[in-house]
């Protein structure tokens, strides 16, 4: 294949106030969100999920540091689970910091002025207002099945198995139906096993059985599950309890049994399924959710994007003239953002330069740590400053990566950062924790997106991976 065109890669560095470009990907972003949506988020769903994250969080991670086994099969899952825990954290800390609801309310009491006596538009507020209303009770339900019940490893894959139950219940279903469902659950469990640390599981399944009971409302719980708990383990309030049924369960599941799972596939029948205490359990919940509260959550999101509709046009009404200056939230479609290389204060007397160089690694670097651990030979060359074509020679040191003004969000991790000639100078890869309500409000003056610096890149690929043929095929510009 000759494509059209190939980025050059530079190897010119940056300083502060350079033009960078980043295309990519964005996820997705609620900068139009109301007031309403802002309250929810800060009082109900972002504390629930911070909670339930550290919850499992810190059970993988007591197992993770006993065994580099544990810790090598847990590691993908513990980062993704820890990297929207602390987007979670740093979002309400920021929406609250920056006040960015009363600016919301603000604003929409200069729309609601303008509504007045246009049909059109004079309830699209007060809509909202019910339809948050008529959620919001449920809404802490739907994150503590999601983020809690649902965050045990176990019970997710069991409540999966709802499908071969309903394959094995529904009447008129084939021999042949069951066998293709069974098969299907059959290739999951593999995956699913193979990743399953038991002894971190076990502790979450009990932490999460527990928060729903606690924090949940009680008319809320899925009947008869507690009441079988409490027959058979006892006080409900203990943490003992859940740990002895934990502990039950996977002593006694036969998606973790082998010999149990094969006969069971060998012969698939409900009654087997229903009656196993994974099943039981994951399905209780699932069920409950769905008959009753899933009605709830539709409603909801469909009239939120009924009303997000009706309000957007009314926005652009009231203001046509800074029409031409909005633009569509994010939602995975390519997009490219414009900005520059920008040190910034984060807060009185403190400055972050907009590059981080080797000496940062170096000083962080601590051997055996979970986090801070570096090859031996990376330590080796960087502190003999064997940095050959990549040295930054204004710093006479490898530029490990830099900072730009740019807006981006989830889904633009690797995307490319190009100079003002359109060379690549970077991979974009995070945000700062101090524009963490990035989402929902951009901040000019605090946003920054964090860049691995090409050289550093091309450095651990040729000096440290010994990889110069993949240089080779590059365009370097000097």
């Amino acid at each position: 294949l000759t494509p059209k065109h190939f980025l050059p890669v530079s190897l010119k560095g940056v300083k502060d106030g350079d033009y960078a470009m980043i295309y990519g990907y964005p996820g997705g972003t609620n900068r139009y969100e109301t007031s309403y949506g802002i309250k929810l988020k800060n009082e109900i769903d972002n504390p629930a999920l911070v909670s339930l994250r550290d919850m499992r969080l810190k059970n993988m991670y007591a197992q993770m540091i006993k065994d580099p086994a544990v810790k090598l099969k847990l590691a993908s899952n513990y980062a993704g689970i820890a990297n929207y825990w602390k987007f979670f954290d740093g979002e309400t800390k920021q929406l609250v910091k920056f006040k960015t609801y009363e600016a919301k309310q603000k604003y929409e009491q200069n729309f609601a002025t303008w509504a007045k006596g246009k049909p059109a538009y004079e309830n699209i507020l007060s809509d909202y207002e019910k339809a948050y209303a008529a959620w919001t009770p449920y809404s802490k339900h739907r994150q503590y099945l999601r983020e809690g019940i649902l965050g045990s490893p176990l019970a997710a894959f069991a409540s999966s198995l709802m499908g071969l139950e309903a394959a094995m219940v529904k009447q008129g279903t084939t021999s042949a139906d069951i066998k293709k469902a069974a098969e299907a659950s059959n290739a999951q469990r593999q995956g699913f096993i193979a990743a399953e640390d038991q002894p971190s599981d076990v502790k979450i399944l009990a932490a999460v059985a527990q928060a729903f009971y606690t924090d949940i409302d009680k008319n809320q719980h899925p009947i008869g599950f507690y009441e079988k708990l409490k027959a058979a383990y006892g006080n409900l309030n203990d943490e003992n309890t859940y740990k002895k049924w934990a502990t039950d369960v996977f002593a006694n599941s036969i998606i973790l049994n082998d010999t149990k799972w094969a006969a069971f596939m060998g012969n698939p029948d409900a009654i087997t399924l229903q009656a196993d205490p994974a099943f039981d359990f994951a399905s209780s919940f699932v069920k409950s959710y769905n008959t009753k509260y899933a009605p709830y959550f539709n409603e909801f999101n469909n009239k939120n994007n009924e009303l997000g509709r009706s309000y957007m046009k009314g926005i652009m009404e009231m203001n046509p003239a800074a029409v031409n200056k909005m633009y569509p939230d994010a939602n995975f479609s390519m997009r490219v953002s414009f900005g520059n290389v920008k040190s910034y204060k984060p807060r009185d007397a403190v400055q972050y330069d907009y590059i981080t160089t080797s000496k940062g690694i170096l000083e962080k670097y601590k051997a055996g740590d979970y986090e801070y651990d570096l090859p031996v030979k990376q330590v080796e060359m960087l502190k003999k400053k064997d940095f050959g074509q990549y040295i930054d020679k204004t710093r006479n040191d490898l530029v490990i990566g830099f900072i730009t003004s740019n807006d981006i969000t989830g889904g633009n991790s690797g995307s490319p950062v190009l100079d003002g000639s359109g060379n690549l100078i970077g991979l974009a890869f995070d945000g700062n924790y101090e524009a963490l309500s990035h989402k929902i409000a951009f901040d000019k003056d605090l946003n920054r997106t964090i860049n691995v610096d090409i050289r550093y890149v091309l450095w651990c690929i040729d000096k440290l991976g010994g990889a110069k043929n993949l240089i080779n095929e590059l365009k370097l510009v000097r």
